[in-house]
């Protein structure tokens, strides 16, 4: 790759981290050729775009990047093979590496992630990351909680309408039986 070749890289590598407000960084170097094939699929599948990077090139477009200031923490991660992973939810990555680790290997490893301006670092932070909801999932919780007062309400007048009648049925017998 000569030097007019990687510029053109890192300039795509810019525009991606400026237009992504979510990426994954993970570790792809020891999964085997027929693994990562799998794990691609699973990625186009759900929606999520994978490009493997030369460390170097990404950490040159992450210094001109907008958010260079924020991707400092990240510059750590950049040791051996890595892929940059995105999508249209913040979680969506997250969640395709738990369901390719589904059959029991640790790979790929997530060297870091950057989300709505908050940099996780370490493999441990995926379960968290994972279990992110999407903004309708958060809309659906939204709209659950606010029903949920309005059914009780409508409830309790339902059971207290059938409690009344039936007070009032049983007192109407009363009165018949004692006449």
């Amino acid at each position: 790759m000569n030097k007019q070749e990687k510029n053109k890289k890192v300039d795509e590598l810019t525009a991606l981290l400026n237009e992504n407000k979510n990426f994954y960084l993970a570790d792809t170097s020891t999964i085997t050729g027929i693994k990562i094939n799998q794990f691609r699929r699973i990625c186009f599948e759900k929606g999520v775009n994978m490009e493997v990077v030369k460390n170097t090139l990404l950490q040159k477009a992450m210094e001109k990047s907008d958010n260079a200031a924020a991707f400092a923490d990240l510059h750590a991660t950049l040791v051996g093979n890595t892929a940059v992973l995105w999508g249209a939810q913040p979680s969506d990555p997250a969640r395709v590496i738990k369901q390719f680790r589904n059959d029991g290997t640790k790979l790929p490893l997530l060297k870091g992630a950057f989300i709505e301006e908050s940099v996780y670092l370490g493999d441990e932070s995926l379960d968290s990351l994972s279990a992110l909801k999407t903004k309708n999932e958060l809309i659906a919780d939204i709209i659950a909680l606010l029903q949920s007062p309005a059914k009780n309400v409508i409830g309790a007048l339902q059971s207290g309408g059938q409690k009344l009648s039936g007070i009032v049925k049983t007192l109407s017998e009363r009165e018949e039986k004692a006449e």
